[in-house]
């Protein structure tokens, strides 16, 4: 099952097969790798509703029909995560895009909760962060699992985070670099001590305190002129007039 199901989809599938009458846990993640295809993962079981649910259950006589409609509410509340015993995921909030001026869109490589502890071809997620100089927002969870059942493990999780500029990591290799430069994204790597912090905000707050004046390479990766290259672009501008 470590192949096709992630850690804490399997600790929500435990537990809400514990919530439907304690219904054994194979036949629960089997009836919904059929409804939702393996491999199973948290952002796959947040698409489920009770709707869902009943006919996942009703369809392989897993439980009787009659089963309470709270039961079937709660069980799809644990299969999201909420409120699940155990879980050491952080929660997401919400986002709508422009919400916060002068951010751009960060992925951290994690195994362990808010950690950034992850190697980009071995991390179970990708934590998402939108980072200003005043805020940084986690808004999304992006479980790596599905990815590494593609041809091309790296291309597929280099696409997970296309729509991030930067992507923190623990390391990286070289093919797997390209493949995520490629795809827009600027990887760097970032080393992790677990008895100074280690967290994906840790790191993030140093991160904010460039967005304002920021290197190069962020530059690039932000689509702004580096400050650091004002007093050039000044001087060259001068020399034109």
């Amino acid at each position: 099952m470590s192949q096709s199901i992630t850690r804490e989809a399997a600790l929500r599938v435990a537990l809400a097969a514990r919530e439907l009458d304690n219904i054994p846990v194979r036949e629960l993640v089997s009836a919904l790798a059929a409804r939702l295809d393996l491999p199973l993962t948290e952002a796959k079981l947040k698409t489920v509703t009770v709707a869902d649910l009943q006919l996942i259950l009703q369809g392989d006589d897993i439980v009787e029909t009659g089963t309470p409609k709270e039961q079937l509410k709660q069980a799809v509340r644990l299969l999201w995560g909420e409120g699940v015993s155990g879980s050491d995921l952080p929660l997401p909030e919400s986002y709508e895009e422009g919400e916060l001026p002068g951010s751009i869109r960060v992925a951290c490589a994690s195994n362990n909760g808010v950690l950034l502890d992850g190697h980009f071809g071995s991390c179970e997620r990708f934590l998402i962060y939108q980072v200003s100089p005043t805020e940084a927002r986690l808004i999304d969870l992006r479980p790596t699992l599905e990815a590494d059942h593609a041809e091309d493990r790296n291309v597929a999780r280099a696409a997970l985070i296309k729509d991030c500029q930067v992507v923190y990591v623990q390391s990286i290799g070289g093919p797997a670099t390209a493949k995520v430069v490629r795809a827009g994204v600027h990887p760097v790597k970032v080393a992790f001590d677990k008895n100074s912090g280690g967290t994906a905000l840790d790191t993030l707050a140093k991160l904010q305190q460039a967005l304002n004046s920021p290197p190069p390479w962020l530059a690039r990766a932000m689509g702004v002129e580096a400050g650091s290259l004002a007093k050039f672009v000044a001087a060259a501008e001068r020399a034109d007039a």
